[in-house]
């Protein structure tokens, strides 16, 4: 007989495996030695534990369903509780016993995964929803439009939940999409109204363009054509084609007006160029009469001077501020010449100056009396403050005295 741990062979070749009921046949050996049976046998249960093995790999690293590895686990614990086999039968069933806990802690995990994906699926759809009903009312035709259609392929990536709750939220995002596109149709369909409008005033302002085109009253065409630019901008856009139709025939008939004009402006600026280089010449002239020596002198020369400048014309205006400030600083001396010599010749303003000439002088005269007076009686105080004052008023007559001998000049 021979034996191991977990089985033997008798006398007769039938083998027995070991467990905790007691031994159990498992088959019997007729062509060989007891060594060599139970042998077989082990490699039996090294087959049985290589499969349950596999199991266990497919449970725990790949996504095998549960159903699958639930029919997997009875078949391999049918073939253990029968096992003709030799070798740890209870080792077997313990990782077949640990597989069916994992099996229905995955079950239980995937249910939750399902659940909890589903919450998810259900709230990103609920999202997409209320973010195309609050797009329903947007005027921004474009970006809204754009941003539905990417909302539509967001949820073609979704999962389908239960039919009635998807069927409702579908319901509702199409709902959504129509209102838009009613909006943006009845919009469109207004904005093709306004475009006709536009394309029949814009017909009028051209047509009145065009007549003008011709026109030599420059200013007062100007300014028409610029409330004519104004109106064309209150109009509005017209269908694009005929808008730059319409465009380059407005344009054009301001081009032919303006470029007219411009040649005549070019003339009159080249003939404005040669009267500011004369009035230039002119300005030295009038500025040579400075300083003024001899005033009725001057003053013919400036009346001269003024008459020719009148005759010569009009200059560029951006030249005119300074040749004009140029003159006019050379009528301006004049000016004060005059002034200075009427203020020199005026009699009341000259009896005035005597007069006060006079009395400061009488002044200046008593103060020099009660100064001496003062000294020669030995009065240093009353000397002192007769001084200070003889000096003030003698300053003030040297001044009369001066004024006085400009109106003598």
């Amino acid at each position: 007989m021979s034996s191991d741990p977990w089985g033997r062979v008798d006398e007769q070749g039938t083998v027995y495996v070991r467990t905790a009921e007691g031994e159990r046949v498992v088959g019997s050996w007729q062509a060989g030695s007891p060594e060599e049976a139970l042998a077989y046998f082990e490699r039996k249960y090294q087959g049985l534990s290589a499969e349950i093995g596999l199991l266990e790999h497919r449970v725990r690293k790949t996504d095998l369903a549960a159903k699958d590895a639930q029919t997997a686990l009875d078949h391999l614990r049918a073939q253990v509780t029968e096992a003709h086999a030799v070798g740890d039968l209870a080792a077997l069933a313990q990782r077949l016993e640990t597989l069916t806990g994992e099996i229905e802690s995955r079950q239980v995990e995937r249910k939750a995964a399902r659940a909890k994906a589903a919450d998810e699926t259900r709230t990103a759809k609920e999202a997409l929803v209320a973010e195309a009903e609050q797009l329903a009312e947007s005027t921004q035709w474009r970006e809204a439009g754009d941003r539905l259609r990417a909302l539509v392929d967001t949820w073609k990536g979704l999962p389908r939940l239960d039919r009635k709750s998807d069927d409702e939220l579908w319901h509702r995002f199409s709902h959504a999409r129509s209102v838009f596109s009613k909006h943006r149709k009845a919009h469109f369909a207004q904005l093709d109204a306004e475009r006709d409008q536009a394309r029949a005033v814009k017909e009028r302002l051209v047509a009145e363009a065009e007549a003008l085109s011709s026109s030599t009253e420059w200013g007062d065409t100007a300014a028409r054509y610029r409330d004519l630019m104004a109106q064309w901008k209150a109009a509005g856009r017209a269908q694009r084609d005929a808008e730059d139709e319409l465009w380059a025939r407005f344009r054009g008939a301001q081009d032919v007006f303006f470029q007219a004009r411009s040649a005549i402006f070019t003339e009159r600026d080249a003939e404005q160029g040669e009267n500011q280089k004369l009035k230039e010449a002119l300005l030295i002239e009038a500025e040579a009469i400075l300083p003024i020596t001899e005033l009725k002198t001057a003053k013919a020369a400036l009346r001269e001077v003024n008459e020719r400048w009148e005759a010569i014309g009009h200059v560029p205006r951006d030249a005119r501020p300074k040749l004009d400030g140029r003159l006019n600083a050379v009528e301006r001396a004049i000016r004060e010449a005059e002034e200075a010599e009427w203020q020199r010749s005026n009699p009341e303003a000259k009896a005035r100056a005597a007069g006060m000439t006079g009395l400061l002088q009488g002044a200046v005269d008593k103060l020099r009396a009660d100064l001496e007076k003062a000294r020669a009686a030995g009065n240093e105080a009353k000397a002192k403050k007769l001084e200070a004052e003889l000096a003030g008023r003698q300053e003030l007559l040297d001044q009369a005295l001066k004024s006085l001998e400009e109106f003598s000049g």
